[in-house]
């Protein structure tokens, strides 16, 4: 599965591209491949037939009103391709107001979801940001609000890399809460994900993945995915081998595994990391962020449906 926000990247500049050449008259090679950057584009002497040449042009005002609607069609066209970089962490719609534990994939599609809780945090969440774009990985990122009020930038670079973000409330308290104390705290942590970082999230993480306090009851009405996990690897508590064995040992296709960049000395999980992306690619699985796992479900739901009419 392509990474979604390099297609994104791929098709605005395609965009861009062919724009330029549909208001210069020319056409210009473009390089549609996810995996490839554009080729470059060698100087060239653009000529006009002789035809071109003969025909005036008749009335100048038209020419300029035709312009100006091509070029206001281009703008708004590629202000939507780039606010797709804004769906990366939405969920399809069937998922919405739901509780996820893993999602729903046959054994040939070995596609498993890397998330990390508590952060934004200084040191460990950089630290993870380089070994998942040394290994070209986007994971899912659960943030606590009150940790992305005090590291903004870490959380920008966080979501510049193209990460999905996901809510993991404001204070990340096992606390009881009625609905006015549950808005608070997820509403909140929303609204600082989206002023910083312009993504309007729809999956949340209930802290301890405590599911009957308030939080995760207000997140479903409000529409959010409630995301857990199928696969513990329990690295707040545990050393990096035991780690790496818990985590392999409930890896599965559709597997979503919870680990964690922040919330204190997270040294064990970054140690771990590069050798559990490893063995999982060893073991035949590709690295999608929640979002993307989900939509490959409803991809998988829609082509069973294909198949038996």
């Amino acid at each position: 599965m392509k990474v979604l926000l390099r297609r994104q990247k791929t098709l605005i500049l395609a965009f861009i591209a062919a724009t330029v050449s549909f208001l210069l008259g020319v056409t210009l090679p473009i390089n549609l491949r996810a995996n490839q950057p554009l080729k470059p584009i060698q100087a060239q002497v653009l000529t006009v037939s002789q035809s071109q040449e003969q025909k005036p042009i008749s009335n100048i005002n038209q020419f300029k009103q035709a312009i100006a609607h091509r070029v206001e069609f281009s703008q708004q066209a590629l202000a939507q391709l780039q606010g797709m970089r804004f769906q990366s962490s939405t969920v399809p719609d069937q998922f919405q107001g739901t509780t996820i534990r893993e999602a729903k994939l046959d054994s040939q599609h070995k596609a498993i979801a890397l998330t990390f809780d508590d952060g934004p945090w200084p040191k460990t969440t950089t630290q993870i940001l380089d070994i998942l774009k040394e290994n070209n990985i986007k994971a899912t990122f659960f943030w606590v609000g009150r940790y992305l009020q005090t590291y903004p930038e870490i959380g920008k670079q966080v979501a510049a890399a193209g990460h999905a973000i996901g809510n993991h409330t404001w204070n990340h308290q096992y606390l009881k809460y009625n609905q006015d104390g549950a808005a608070r705290e997820i509403d909140r942590t929303s609204s600082l994900i989206e002023e910083l970082t312009g993504i309007q999230t729809s999956i949340f993480r209930p802290p301890g993945g405590i599911l009957n306090n308030g939080l995760a009851a207000y997140a479903q009405k409000k529409n959010y995915a409630v995301v857990m996990w199928s696969a513990d690897s329990f690295d707040w508590r545990t050393l990096t081998e035991s780690l790496i064995d818990n985590v392999m040992k409930q890896a599965k296709s559709g597997g979503i595994v919870l680990m964690h960049d922040g919330g204190g000395n997270r040294a064990r999980t970054v140690k771990a990391l590069p050798d559990i992306i490893a063995r999982l690619r060893k073991e035949g699985y590709i690295f999608v962020t929640v979002p993307e796992l989900l939509q490959m479900q409803e991809q998988e739901l829609k082509r069973q449906e294909t198949a038996q009419k």
